[in-house]
């Protein structure tokens, strides 16, 4: 059962990273050849929010430039329905992690705006879910929506910068900021 956070479909997806070794930095499928490509990146600080915070997972998936989550067809698990667009990175004693990927589009329905799905496993815990990476400027980004964010481990809403022909997407993770039953 979920304990730290609260309910969260989905979140043993975290573990599917198979034998993969993690890294600090990972590549998702179609980095190369999607438009317009994005570097997500950031630190994960422990709850002193001054520490960086080594051996932390972190965990992300995001639709395609047609707003879906992309299977092949021979998905397994949480892929059946993340799709394949997804990574895992383990952060060093630097607490640096690094995602290169592409930029994705809202939901056809327009229901949401564009994001990028964060879930974190710290040593000796629980994975749990964190806000989604929403990206400034985006018109379905309303008050209500803003309103709506907890603000776990920090706020997701970034404003994308460019840098060298990149989107960079900075996201700061600060463990167990507003997280239910977080010890």
């Amino acid at each position: 059962a979920q304990t730290i956070g609260g309910p969260c479909e989905g979140c043993e997806a975290l573990l599917e990273y198979g034998n993969k070794h993690l890294s600090a930095v990972d590549t998702l499928p179609e980095f190369e050849t999607t438009q317009p490509q994005m570097v997500v990146t950031g630190m994960v600080y422990q709850s002193d929010r001054k520490t960086p915070a080594a051996g932390v997972i972190v965990y992300a998936y995001h639709t395609n430039r047609d707003g879906i989550y992309p299977t092949k067809g021979n998905e397994k698990g949480w892929a059946r329905r993340h799709g394949y667009i997804r990574g895992w990175t383990k952060t060093g004693e630097d607490g640096r992690y690094t995602f290169y990927t592409f930029r994705p589009e809202t939901y056809p329905s327009r229901s949401e705006p564009a994001h990028v799905h964060l879930t974190i496993k710290e040593p000796n815990k629980q994975e749990y879910w964190i806000d989604s990476i929403l990206f400034e400027g985006d018109p379905l980004i309303t008050q209500k929506v803003r309103k709506s964010k907890g603000n776990r481990c920090g706020s997701g809403i970034i404003e994308l910068q460019q840098k060298d022909g990149y989107l960079i997407a900075n996201r700061d993770i600060h463990l167990g900021l507003n997280i239910p039953n977080y010890h």
